[in-house]
């Protein structure tokens, strides 16, 4: 495979991994084997790796912390590359929080917390990294990135360029990252000084309540659907009596709704079967139309 040979002709041995299981690189943990995952460490080596693909006619994809996404069963052809940790830094100087693409939520709220740095505490809880939450304008209990974003550093055209903030029309699980196909390489916040004790005491009651309302012990992409016009998609399917429902190994969380969740098994063809069961009864009891927030990628097994 012209491919293969090129990636490792062109890049370091040990951070590409062929035919690599996706379920050790989903929340899911589910789907299957991707032909080529790439972990780059700079702009420069994911530059590297995209030109590999382009130029020997490989499909490709980046992805992140595997938090908001289904690969199905057949797996990844091609290159996938997965921004993690070899392009996690942090970088805090005064007020200003700079964090690579793979970097943790959770980890750039730690760090602003101990710098006395308020504004992540909600978002710190999202399970997924600067990249993908900045592309799709994460957000939680209120607070969404763009509250604190105030630029990306993107791959454009091959080049990076740093874009503000304001110009990424930034709106619900939406932005022109996702809608131009840019690559997310670091995002800037801008915070407000705040005591590191209450901070933290923010941070613990948001990840109680999460712990209290959310499957946290269990497998799954985070909340299933995007919230419809008016309405909240858990409280619709819990409407329609589906708490529980269950095709194969994939479940409707029987403590939240909104998340399907990998109950122990499941394949995506499960999880793709029970989305659509509860899109259709949910529709025909309600009229509304639930849109997947889960992004779905990969060739049937």
């Amino acid at each position: 495979m012209k491919l293969i040979t090129r990636l490792q002709n062109d890049l370091p041995a040990e951070r590409l991994l062929l035919g690599e299981p996706m379920s050790r690189h989903t929340s899911f943990r589910i789907g299957g084997a991707a032909d080529a995952l790439f972990l780059p460490a700079t702009a420069e080596e994911l530059t590297r790796a995209i030109a590999a693909a382009e130029e020997t006619g490989a499909p490709w994809r980046v992805l992140g912390n595997g938090t908001n996404v289904l690969v199905r069963d057949g797996g990844l052809r091609g290159l996938t590359i997965v921004l993690g940790e070899p392009m996690s830094g942090v970088r805090i100087e005064g007020r200003r929080v700079t964090a690579q693409a793979g970097a943790l939520l959770s980890r750039v709220g730690r760090e602003a917390q101990r710098a006395g740095l308020q504004g992540m505490a909600a978002l710190s809880g999202i399970p997924g990294s600067v990249g993908g939450a900045a592309a799709m304008n994460a957000g939680a209990y209120g607070s969404e990135m763009k509250d604190v974003l105030t630029r990306v550093l993107a791959l454009e055209n091959g080049q990076p360029v740093w874009l503000d903030a304001d110009a990424l029309a930034l709106s619900y699980r939406d932005s022109l990252i996702l809608r131009h196909g840019l690559i997310v390489l670091a995002a800037e916040f801008e915070l407000q000084g705040g005591d590191p004790d209450a901070i933290q005491a923010e941070m613990a009651d948001y990840a109680a309540r999460r712990r209290e309302k959310q499957p946290l012990n269990m497998p799954s992409a985070g909340s299933t659907f995007k919230r419809p016009a008016g309405h909240f998609a858990g409280a619709l399917i819990e409407g329609a009596g589906l708490k529980g429902y269950r095709v194969g190994g994939a479940q409707v969380s029987e403590l939240h709704a909104g998340f399907v969740v990998n109950a122990g098994g499941a394949t995506a063809r499960d999880v793709l079967a029970l989305m659509d069961d509860v899109r259709r009864i949910v529709f025909e009891q309600t009229g509304v139309t639930l849109e997947p927030e889960v992004r779905v990628i990969g060739e049937d097994g």
